[in-house]
């Protein structure tokens, strides 16, 4: 353990599986592939560059990128130098990559694409620490940016720098008490915060991945969700740490392309990713031949029964066993093919996920290694594990870490992968540990039989005028998981009874309202419709009712525009900035109160 450093783990593995490809990426429409040896060589190159650039020990460097190589050989050659890493949305607006670049006292920033380096160029005069861009993109003309280099030249200036022993002094100074990452907070109730992660941080993360999760060098992992979320960086690091094939995703609406030209066996994903699927499967089902649904229907229930016997460790009965073998051949197999046919599990986090779905996807054939996790524990707490798991739950404990629940049923969190703190920030840090040294998670939480399940957020939950609690990620799970909505904010603190603002999932809408001649000639005037409005009732009201009365929703209003960062409505993690929706949005609300 206390030899351990992330960089230097990864040259290991470079040196055991040299010719071996290790990561593989599409560009301009081909595959390609770089072997371990290659990608040693290029972070190597890339560490000595930053050298000659004047990196210190222990000093940030940003990483402002969708997910590409570069991004992985940017990461593990700041690493190297005993630097730090600070990810940066892609999508981050040129105010919130001001703030994190001064904040974090950035001089050096790799960029991914023109958005990006546009907005760096934005924040310059604001930015006054900024000296150096590193482009990936070589297509992207750098003439008259005094400032920038695209990565390509970067890795030459690297391999002409001829510090190699300043390197290797460097690497060999490392130390598992080194600080790795710098990860900021969503924001979503104030100003973000940097969380630092230290390499014993990811060390007992490893650690404890190993001990729960069966993977091997033969896994190929794609990498979906952005490398700037704890949950996909620490999972990447940890892929690359057991030997696995990396597949990078540059483009989120390409996913079910690339999974089916890859066939991953693991993948990480939020639930919204489940939840489209689930939708859009369903969605389909509504239309189809009353036999094929029947058959479809009947493939699910035998995928159900052989699951819940299968996850107890207990054998099909022969009659079942040969059911399930031609559910899978009629039905599950194509299911299964949706997410490429090989997937052994996804890691699952991020959001609620609803019972109904993630059982689909289980009996469908296809894990989902649900769990629980935040930045400031390295997305680590909890995970279902191999057998005896229980869905509808986010699992047990990970080994090395515990929970407990606390004032207000406050999960807590104490191990070796929580965070020592926030950067900068002592007064912040100290609230976020109890006296005795739990980190408080701010989520509200229930353990029962040792399995973890999340409620809510402490700062959502809502209390109507009558006394009633409410947790408004419930109700905007069920409803949200509708195929006919792509966003929801609930209202209700301090109201007589529970409202929503909901934005349509337009593209379906719109074929829905074209197959029942319903005429519209713009967004507003669809959502006015009646037969849209009353459509929608029908559904809400189908979708919630199995919650209390006081927790339904009463009203709600469809609108034409989405939530968006640009307005500050959502964070770059996609969660809702109520505060903000609610003052925006004011007028509608106050209407639907009338």
């Amino acid at each position: 353990m206390t030899e351990f450093h992330v960089a230097n783990a990864l040259f290991e593995r470079i040196d055991r599986y040299g010719d071996r490809t290790a990561i593989r990426y599409p560009r301009n429409g081909v595959w390609n592939e770089i072997s371990w040896r290659s990608l040693g060589e290029q972070i190597r190159a890339a560490a000595k560059a930053l050298l000659a650039m004047g990196v210190k020990e222990g000093e940030m460097v940003g990483i402002f990128s969708q997910n590409c190589p570069e991004w992985i050989m940017a990461d593990h050659a700041i690493l190297s130098l005993r630097g730090v890493t600070v990810p940066i949305y892609a999508t981050s607006t040129a105010k919130q990559a001001e703030y994190l670049v001064n904040d974090a006292e950035i001089g050096i920033v790799f960029v991914g694409a023109l958005e990006q380096l546009d907005k760096l160029r934005a924040i310059h005069d604001g930015a006054p620490r900024l000296r150096r861009i590193v482009v990936f993109d070589e297509t992207i003309p750098l003439a008259g940016i005094p400032n920038a280099v695209h990565f390509k030249e970067f890795l030459e200036e690297g391999r002409r720098a001829g510090n190699d022993e300043e390197l290797e002094a460097r690497r060999g100074r490392a130390s598992i008490d080194d600080l790795a990452t710098l990860i900021y907070t969503s924001g979503t109730t104030g100003e973000p915060k940097g969380v630092m992660l230290h390499h014993s941080t990811f060390y007992h993360c490893f650690d404890a991945h190993e001990k729960r999760l069966e993977v091997s060098d033969r896994d190929v992992s794609l990498c979906f969700l952005p490398l700037s979320h704890i949950f996909e960086l620490a999972w990447t690091r940890f892929a690359l740490n057991q030997g696995m094939l990396v597949t990078c995703c540059d483009d989120t609406a390409k996913i079910v392309e690339y999974m089916q030209h890859e066939h991953p066996t693991i993948m990480c994903a939020v639930p919204r990713f489940y939840e489209k699927i689930y939708a859009t499967v369903f969605e389909k089902l509504e239309s189809a031949p009353a036999a094929k649904k029947k058959l479809f229907l009947w493939a699910i229930r035998t995928g159900e029964q052989a699951f819940l016997l299968r996850k107890e460790e207990q054998p099909l009965p022969p009659f079942l066993k040969i059911r399930h073998k031609i559910a899978e051949k009629l039905v599950l197999k194509k299911i299964q093919g949706i997410v490429g046919g090989r997937i052994r599990f996804f890691p699952c986090a991020g959001a609620p996920l609803s019972k109904k779905i993630e059982e689909f996807f289980h009996a469908a054939g296809i894990m989902i290694a649900y769990g629980y996790g935040l930045t400031e524990t390295c997305a680590t707490v909890t995970c279902h594990e191999k057998f005896h798991f229980r869905p509808g739950t986010v699992g047990k404990p990970i080994p090395g870490v515990q929970v407990r629940i606390g004032e207000n049923g406050e999960v807590q969190v104490k191990g070796g992968t929580v965070t020592k703190g926030y950067y900068k920030k002592p007064e912040a840090t100290a609230e976020a540990f109890t006296p005795d040294g739990w980190f408080r998670t701010g989520d509200v939480g229930v353990i029962e039989d040792g399995f973890l399940s999340i409620t809510d957020r402490i700062k959502d939950l809502m209390k109507t005028s009558g006394g009633k609690y409410i947790a408004p990620q419930l109700i905007e799970t069920l409803i949200g998981n509708d195929f006919y909505v792509e966003q929801i904010s609930t209202v209700g603190d301090l109201r007589q009874y529970v409202t929503a603002l909901i934005v349509p999932a337009f593209d379906a809408l719109e074929e829905y309202a074209r197959k029942n001649g319903i005429v519209f000639n713009s967004r507003e005037e669809l959502i006015q419709h009646p037969a849209v409005i009353e459509f929608y009732e029908k559904r809400i009201r189908e979708n919630t009712r199995e919650l209390a009365r006081y927790e339904t929703v009463k009203k709600f209003r469809l609108l034409p525009r989405p939530f968006t960062m640009e307005d500050g409505e959502i964070t770059p993690t996609m969660k809702l900035k109520r505060k903000v929706i609610n003052q925006k949005y004011q007028d509608v609300i106050e209407k639907m109160y009338e």
